[in-house]
């Protein structure tokens, strides 16, 4: 049954490079959804496997999915994946969809995901990016992540029309960070982001470790923390409890390392100086909510360590400069 005029229509992108091993559980969970996309484009990003054979055995039985191929390249990086995602974008914008999504071509989910979540856009005009947590073997986003329900995890990443065009759709950086830059940005330009507990993804690959170690991966998130605009004294606590997870010790450094190497190198940050004031001052709040429970011996609930008054005032519906611009966006509450 087409239950689309009940919710928000919907669009996906999908950069896929590499993906044979995956992308048949991301097929398989959407063509059993409840509420289908208007379409869904996958963007074959120049595989050396087979993602373009087994995406093509199940184009001509569901008329809403596409590819796109694009031509073969010898490295994996973000930027290039922003450039596969509007490849896609260009066969959809003349679509009369209210959301737009990213969605990886490595993770599965519940039938009702996108349901669940374009309903969730529908009550709530104020909501500009949503998702779900997501889970890994022996990882959970929401018992052992602190970036809590305001962030919402790139691998199915999910864009109120309005919003995506306000802050100018994800933003090319070789090393990373596009999912990240866009969800902070549209929060700090007074839109609800939210992750959702009440459903979740599963990602079949350990995040971060697409053609590379664990301990690469760690080293390269320090380097990230540093070029996001990430607080000296978050990272120091990052570091901390990183050092109690797997791999013991090793990872913690790793990570240290990548921020400190970052730091000595001065690498240059793609954000601009209003962004990385807000990011810092949503860590501070979150570290002194955490702090705070550790010296009363309450529970830590990673999840909500961030107090809903970190916000910025002004309707969202406001114009709205671009978020690479030098000029103050919008002031923040004390």
């Amino acid at each position: 049954m087409d239950q689309r005029g009940a919710h928000q229509p919907y669009v996906l992108i999908t950069p896929a490079r590499n993906e044979e091993a995956f992308i048949e559980d991301t097929i398989e969970s959407m063509i059993r959804q409840t509420l289908l996309p208007l379409k869904w484009v996958i963007v074959e990003d120049g595989s050396t496997d087979r993602t373009a054979e087994v995406v093509s055995r199940y184009l001509a039985q569901h008329h809403w999915m596409e590819m796109i191929q694009m031509p073969q390249r010898r490295d994996r990086s973000f930027a290039a994946k922003v450039q596969a995602f509007n490849a896609g974008y260009e066969r959809v914008e003349g679509l009369p969809f209210e959301v737009i999504g990213n969605l990886d071509a490595d993770i599965s989910f519940e039938e009702d995901h996108f349901e669940f979540l374009m309903r969730r856009f529908a009550e709530d005009p104020d909501l500009g990016v949503a998702g779900t947590v997501f889970k890994e073997n022996g990882y959970s986003s929401e018992r052992q992540s602190f970036e809590g329900f305001h962030h919402v995890a790139g691998g199915c990443q999910l864009f109120r029309r309005q919003c995506w065009g306000a802050i100018g759709g994800y933003l090319p950086h070789r090393a990373g960070g596009i999912d990240w830059i866009a969800v902070t940005t549209a929060r700090m330009m007074g839109w609800k982001t939210r992750s959702f507990r009440e459903k979740s993804f599963f990602h079949h690959r350990r995040l971060g470790t697409a053609e590379r170690s664990v301990l690469s991966s760690l080293f390269s998130y320090g380097e990230k923390d540093y070029y996001l605009g990430g607080h000296p004294l978050w990272q120091l606590f990052r570091v901390a409890y990183r050092t109690s997870k797997r791999p013991y010790l090793l990872g913690g450094l790793a990570l240290c390392a990548g921020y400190g190497w970052a730091l000595l190198r001065r690498t240059p940050r793609p954000v601009s100086r209003e962004l990385m004031a807000f990011h810092r001052k949503e860590q501070m709040e979150r570290l002194k909510t955490i702090l705070r429970s550790l010296v009363t011996f309450k529970r830590i609930d990673s999840f909500g360590a961030l107090p809903e008054q970190v916000r910025l005032v002004p309707s969202p519906t406001a114009p709205l400069r671009h978020p690479q611009g030098h000029e103050p966006q919008r002031s923040v509450e004390s």
